[in-house]
């Protein structure tokens, strides 16, 4: 089993052995530095290294940590931004370009199996998107349109795998599934062969841009050309933070009672939509659904989420078991189109963000594409998805200043319990954000009975974090950082953890002396 940035335990986390990546081998300078273990970072640290750049890939925590972890795994050309939306935002050449990036990321991937020989359950699929209401279907209708217009191979089909009744549905050939966990490990083994280096458990810190990028991290500083960033979003404060939207999707595994498993990916489009595949992992059959997505940080009861999400899959199929349930996090631009590219103002950091719920799809298309920008390449897509397409509102530079390595002191207070009655009806697991002396706590009790209590305020930007009860977790609403319940960091943007308070418990040898 790996680890994941998440109580529950996901599919792939449970059917995957950790990577055992090879020994530090003392270098700390690089052509070019890869932050983030997950498939895009993994995906471009190949890719770069195989195009002749000497590259490095640095991971705080373990490869497939983060959001790879926590996929339901579809490699799709259809995009959550359907192609009408980028058709009426970018025009109709843009939309065609989508879908010929999408379309190359997925033979990249083929690619890679195919010459790695990468045991990861690969599977062609097709995909289904249908209707239910009548407002569904004249959605449908225009989604459809300019999809074709775009290039896909579609077609309206009088059937779909999964037992629902509509109205209308739409059929496109091409698409995919597999084992992400699986594929990750093996491109990181093809790409370490190659001569890649691979810092497990490193964390980024601070980055200084000189004539190269000066990186410090828990091991030590590196240096390079360039640096990427394939962390979801990039850490530290900048200005892309506010042109991002962080989101939380769930999603199940499931045995069903008549392995009436259907074919191929399927795809309502209900608000919040959800989405259904089968996987076979070792001989067994699963059913994979996903959906009931939110902002991060709503302050709502997560675990609700999987409630609604198992209330749908058994109106449909006749479930047995529900082997794992799980959530994850991505992040969607303002505007549906990802960022990849350089940095704005920078001509040395480059970040791949704002996949939506497309990374299986967009990481290969990142990978693609960096390697054409680092390589002189000419690319219609390093204009179409340019972090700098945004403008700069007066004055924000001097705000957003990277401050990844900035470091706060703890607050060290000491509080009575007495003081904190709300301890005494708290359950284990529980978490509560509390006021004492005007001034907030986020209190959660340990299954043994101990206590964390944290400043809830998120170190990023300063916003309120809200207790996630389905994952255990302090989530930031406003960029998306996620926390342990003690505090430590879980997700970015954040490089630091929640500010600790101390809470000094009186043993019974002090109350005798009361």
């Amino acid at each position: 089993m790996i680890d994941r940035d998440g109580k529950k335990t996901s599919l792939w986390q449970a059917t995957a052995e950790p990577y055992a990546s090879k020994p530090d081998s003392g270098d700390r300078g690089f052509d070019v530095i890869v932050v983030g273990g997950g498939i895009t970072g993994i995906s471009t640290a190949y890719l770069l290294q195989k195009a002749g750049f000497r590259c490095a890939l640095v991971e705080a925590e373990s490869i497939c940590y983060g959001t790879t972890g926590g996929t339901t795994a579809h490699l799709n050309t259809i995009m959550d931004t359907p192609y009408n939306e980028i058709e009426q935002k970018f025009g109709k050449q843009s939309a065609a370009l989508v879908h010929k990036c999408a379309s190359d990321a997925l033979d990249l991937i083929r690619a890679n199996i195919f010459l790695h020989e990468i045991d990861c359950d690969f599977a062609e699929q097709e995909a289904f998107l249908f209707a239910v209401k009548e407002k569904e279907e004249k959605q449908l209708e225009s989604i459809y349109n300019a999809t074709v217009d775009a290039g896909v191979y579609a077609r309206f089909t009088d059937r779909i795998p999964i037992p629902v009744p509509y109205r209308k549905a739409m059929n496109v050939k091409g698409q995919a599934s597999f084992h992400p966990v699986k594929y990750v490990h093996g491109l990181a083994f093809a790409f370490e062969q190659a001569g890649g280096c691979i810092f497990e458990h490193c964390r980024l810190l601070e980055t200084t841009e000189k004539e190269e990028v000066e990186i410090s991290t828990t091991m030590g500083t590196f240096h390079s050309k360039y640096l990427i960033y394939a962390t979801h979003t990039p850490p530290g404060v900048h200005f892309l933070h506010t042109r991002l939207i962080p989101y939380r999707c769930y999603a199940m595994a499931v045995k069903l009672l008549d392995a009436s498993y259907p074919e191929h990916l399927c795809y309502d489009m209900m608000d919040p939509y959800h989405y259904y595949r089968t996987q076979m992992i070792n001989g067994d059959e699963y059913l994979i659904a996903g959906g009931e997505d939110h902002k991060t940080g709503d302050d709502i009861q997560t675990s609700t989420c999987f409630l609604k999400l198992e209330a749908e899959v058994n109106r449909i199929f006749r479930v047995s078991e529900i082997h794992y349930r799980w959530s994850s996090q991505f992040y969607e631009s303002v505007d549906g189109l990802p960022y990849i590219g350089f940095m704005p103002g920078s001509d040395k950091v480059m970040v791949a963000t704002g996949f939506g719920g497309n990374g299986m799809t967009y990481s290969s298309v990142a990978a693609l594409l960096f390697k054409d920008i680092l390589l002189n390449n000419p690319n219609p897509a390093t204009e179409l998805f340019s972090p700098s397409r945004l403008k700069l509102l007066a004055g924000f530079s001097r705000f957003v200043k990277h401050n990844a390595g900035a470091v706060k002191e703890l607050v060290q207070k000491m509080l009575p319990t007495p003081a904190l009655e709300v301890l005494a009806d708290m359950a284990p697991g529980e978490a509560r954000v509390v006021k004492f002396e005007d001034k907030k706590l986020g209190i959660y009790k340990h299954e043994d009975g101990n206590i964390s209590a944290v400043e809830p305020s998120c170190t990023h930007m300063g916003c309120d974090v809200h207790w996630n009860d389905a994952e255990e977790s302090w989530d930031c609403p406003c960029h998306g950082a996620r926390y342990k319940p003690s505090g430590e960091v879980l997700n970015g943007p954040s490089t630091q953890g929640l500010n600790e308070v101390n809470i000094a418990v009186e043993t019974e040898k002090n109350k005798s002396t009361h």
